[in-house]
């Protein structure tokens, strides 16, 4: 028989604090932990999906088995000696996520340079101000995504689908955008760096360049012709 919940008592999971695993609990999905040092809190199977860990010290802490998928964190963030953070599923600098569901997930000015996102479903999230260069997009879903002030120099993004994507505001300096598989409905208003691109783009299938974005009332055509 399940024990009844006391709601008296009871805090969702994102307002779970550090403290908190030494009594026993063991989720904190979506916590804002950043800036924290951690000590060595055993977090040894713990659900620590989409806590930000941006910053923090973990290099005391028992993290084997711990769920970290969507985590985040940067290169201030410090891992227990031998932690391979790449290949964990939480979200930063270096992260392999090819092939990754992160549909509509917020990744607002996080640091994924050096990150792998070939084949990532990416589709609705929200990439405004994130870092990019060099970043491999390689036959990533971008529909619908918003990457609104991104820093995308030198970034990689053959065979993407990018209809209705948001670059406003976008530095795509050296970008690589040919052989996208569509711009229908992007909107590139105010980017820097696409002038050796411009041409090419202004050339795509007019079924893509004078789709209307909803969101951001323009059509691609015109956010193009807008650079000139």
């Amino acid at each position: 028989m399940t024990a009844e919940l006391e709601l008296s008592s009871w805090l969702p999971p994102e307002q779970t604090l550090p403290e908190a695993f030494s009594s026993g609990t063991t989720d904190a999905r979506g916590a804002n932990w950043r800036g924290q040092s951690l000590g060595t809190i055993d977090f040894s199977g713990a659900a620590l999906c989409r806590v930000d860990l941006r910053a923090c010290d973990l290099s005391g802490c028992n993290i084997e088995g711990t769920d970290l998928r969507l985590a985040r964190y940067d290169r201030a963030t410090i891992w227990p000696e031998g932690f391979e953070v790449r290949s964990s599923g939480a979200v930063g600098p270096g992260a392999k996520l090819n092939g990754a569901f992160l549909n509509g997930t917020d990744l607002r000015g996080m640091d994924l340079r050096g990150a792998s996102l070939m084949g990532t479903y990416l589709s609705g999230a929200d990439l405004s101000g994130t870092l990019l260069d060099e970043v491999r997009l390689v036959g990533a879903d971008l529909r619908h995504a918003v990457l609104r002030g991104a820093r995308c120099r030198g970034a990689r993004f053959g065979g993407c689908q990018l209809d209705y994507a948001d670059f406003r505001g976008a530095d795509l300096t050296d970008a690589g955008l040919e052989g996208v598989e569509s711009i229908k409905g992007a909107d590139f208003s105010l980017c820097i760096g696409l002038a050796e691109q411009l041409g090419a783009l202004r050339a795509r299938p007019y079924l893509e360049l004078d789709c209307w974005n909803p969101m951001t009332r323009k059509n691609t055509r015109e956010a193009l012709e807008s650079l000139s």
